[in-house]
């Protein structure tokens, strides 16, 4: 493998950043109900509890149980380090366990890791934390980190940012202004979503990086986003797929997501299986 485990998950920065780690849980309760777009009556029905119960436990005058914060957490879709938060604000304690990716305890998923992609091979193939950061990588992953700023890739090794970055591979892609154009609201999603103030300082800085112009519009013919991109002499494309962990029990696999590359057309295909 050309890239091991990075630990890059500060434990206080993945709430939203109006979170504060002494709110009682009726706030936290609100802020994530609010989040997502849900009324008090929305919410209720999707647990199966009167509005008036919500109402109490927002306003403090009732403590919910832990099995009450959990089906709550889970109704609202709140990450599972957000979960913990929340079991301790209401008096509990947390029950969701965050280790490094190379604990032993993970042993079993980061072989399982290294197994896809070593699997996927001669393809570019790596895993990512969520905020993008990059864990692991095949040794295909070099079509994109090649002449690269070696300070772009110090750890942690952000490949939004060293995709976007004119030091990092995107002088070499071609269709930068559409990759651009598909990463960013993306992004900007995902800070909406989550409320992670280091995805939010990570979608500013990349702003700054430059307007490409209007994104062209999607070919019909492409059944994904294509990458183009220019390696020892030669233009490949590519499209992607983003595999992640289906009922993670612990915060770090939780953010784990696996993004493997294809070739997108047959020149691609014979050029890589050449290298």
């Amino acid at each position: 493998m050309t890239w091991q485990v990075i630990d890059t998950t500060p434990a206080d920065q993945v709430e939203p950043a109006t979170m504060h780690m002494d709110q009682p849980i009726g706030e936290l309760l609100r802020d994530w109900r609010r989040r997502r777009g849900l009324t008090q009556l929305d919410l209720a029905l999707q647990t199966e509890v009167s509005a008036r119960h919500v109402s109490f436990v927002e306003t403090g005058r009732t403590i919910p149980s832990r099995s009450m914060v959990l089906r709550l957490a889970e109704q609202l879709d709140v990450p599972l380090r957000a979960r913990n938060r929340m079991l301790l604000a209401a008096g509990y304690a947390p029950i969701y366990p965050e280790r490094p990716l190379d604990d032993p305890d993970l042993g079993k998923a980061h072989e399982a890791l290294q197994r896809i992609l070593r699997g996927h091979e001669p393809y570019p193939a790596m895993a990512l934390d969520h905020r993008w950061n990059l864990l692991l990588a095949n040794d295909a992953m070099n079509v994109f980190l090649d002449d690269v700023d070696p300070a772009l890739l110090e750890s942690p090794v952000n490949m939004m940012r060293l995709g976007l970055h004119p030091d990092g591979f995107a002088p070499r892609v071609r269709n930068l202004a559409q990759v651009r154009g598909f990463l960013l609201p993306r992004l900007a999603r995902q800070v909406a979503r989550a409320g992670d103030p280091g995805l939010s300082a990570l979608y500013e800085e990349l702003l700054t990086y430059g307007d490409d112009g209007e994104a062209p519009l999607p070919d019909p013919a492409d059944i994904a986003l294509p990458v183009r991109i220019t390696h020892r002499g030669d233009e490949l494309c590519f499209f992607s797929t983003i595999t992640t962990f289906g009922a993670a029990f612990d915060i770090t696999l939780e953010g784990v997501a696996v993004e493997a590359y294809f070739p997108a057309d047959d020149e691609t295909t014979r050029l890589v299986g050449n290298r």
